[in-house]
């Protein structure tokens, strides 16, 4: 028997062998036995996750302070402010520093008042846009479906968030969010997603956890690998 023939060998003896069901891994459950969660997500229990995932905060509070946590681990820019026009005001004040001259975004109840007070030229991309006119914007401004305590995450689609290249191709993407978006962990997230969304979901659901980053090369972190070198949340 040749290298290939064992490794098919193993193959064929790893298949007769049944999965566990979905929502039966973890101490106690077998493989064929019901369990009874305390609550689930598309009839997924997800108290086993729980136990061994960071916490994300049980009140507002605790999760405003550990997403701030996260933010600055992942080199994420959050900035919590009081009002919307004090973040028109910040982000009035990233676009003189960083010198936009150009901006991308969607249209929305956060983004449209948002790039009438920073003043400059928009391209908008709900209704279709040249790759090219996207590459040389200076910023991508989007909203978000949620912010994640537990891990410093938003999550952002392709419905919501001006399409899939509007948050990755400009070097600068921010996020305007309201603190009510904010929840405590992946599995509050993804409920609310589908509570957005019901059974019409996007074509594209994306977990931003920071800048774009790599570490591939030698343990050297380098961000700006393969999306938006920078990343801004203002919440209020």
């Amino acid at each position: 028997m040749n290298a290939q023939e064992r490794i098919l060998a193993r193959i064929r003896e790893a298949l007769t062998v049944p999965a566990p069901k979905p929502g039966s891994h973890g101490p106690g459950h077998d493989h064929g036995g019901p369990i009874t969660p305390a609550f689930s997500f598309q009839g997924r229990p997800v108290h086993v996750a729980r136990a061994w995932l960071p916490p994300g905060g049980s009140t507002p509070e605790e999760q405003l302070t550990r997403f701030a946590a996260a933010s600055a681990e992942l080199k994420t820019d959050f900035r919590c402010v009081d009002s919307e026009a004090e973040a028109h005001a910040q982000l009035r004040q990233i676009a003189e520093a960083e010198g936009w001259k150009r901006v991308a975004s969607h249209r929305s109840a956060l983004t449209e008042p948002a790039t009438t007070a920073l003043g400059r030229p928009t391209l908008f991309t709900d209704g279709g846009y040249a790759p090219d006119d996207l590459e040389v914007c200076d910023a991508g401004i989007t909203t978000c479906d949620v912010l994640v305590a537990q891990t410093g995450s938003l999550v952002v689609n392709s419905r919501t968030s001006g399409g899939r290249a509007l948050s990755v191709l400009p070097p600068h993407h921010v996020v305007l969010a309201r603190r009510d978006q904010l929840v405590c962990d992946l599995t509050a997230a993804f409920q609310r997603v589908e509570a957005l969304h019901g059974q019409n979901w996007p074509s594209m659901i994306s977990l931003v956890t920071g800048p774009s980053r790599t570490g591939d090369i030698e343990r050297i972190l380098v961000l700006g690998a393969h999306g938006p070198k920078k990343l801004t949340v203002l919440m209020w």
